[in-house]
């Protein structure tokens, strides 16, 4: 007895005919995502118009005195470039100073959102400073796995997670680790 597997797209339900209609799609981002990427299946006709839609995006870093760390915003180009009144963003561009390229990885803006959406419960980003709620997953990532979490930190120019600063001992939940260790909380 022989099986027929019977494949459909996520989006619409409807039955692909031959294997080859079927597009796998990855979501690297989108506010419903709290675990890292998913992927899907569509048939090809159902993505047809995905390349118009597609937004030209600016992601930038904002190194402000007060802060800490920078905040990093994404916006349309065309609402960027609006910024520049004098001289036109290209030639701002043209002659600003270079900068070495980071080594994190460049993320998919959320979207909506106006802002990169970063899975910190993940290996790659746990740890590393944002503002909002810090996940019970990236708590329980960070205490098993302080020491690797802060060599990566330290190799990218990020600030580690200090056992004797009380904000990431309560931010992480820290505070056996910190016994244990011997941290004087300052």
């Amino acid at each position: 007895m022989g099986q027929k597997i019977i494949r459909f797209s996520d989006l619409t339900g409807r039955h692909a005919e031959d294997e080859d209609q079927l597009v796998r799609v990855v979501v690297r981002a989108h506010p419903e995502l709290a675990d890292g990427p998913v992927a899907i299946e569509a048939l090809a006709g159902e993505l047809a118009e995905v390349r118009g839609l597609a937004l030209d995006l600016v992601t930038i870093e904002l190194h402000r005195p007060d802060a800490e760390e920078p905040e990093t915003v994404v916006m349309t180009a065309k609402a960027f470039d609006r910024l520049a009144t004098v001289t036109p963003m290209a030639e701002v561009l043209r002659g600003a100073e270079r900068v070495a390229a980071r080594t994190v990885p460049v993320q998919a803006a959320a979207a909506g959102a106006g802002r990169e959406r970063v899975n910190y419960a993940s290996r790659e980003h746990a740890g590393r400073p944002h503002k909002g709620r810090t996940t019970d997953a990236e708590k329980q990532l960070v205490r098993e796995h302080l020491d690797e979490i802060n060599e990566r930190l330290a190799a990218e120019g990020v600030r580690t997670v200090d056992l004797a600063n009380p904000e990431h001992v309560a931010r992480y939940g820290l505070e056996e680790l910190a016994a244990e260790r011997g941290a004087t909380l300052g």
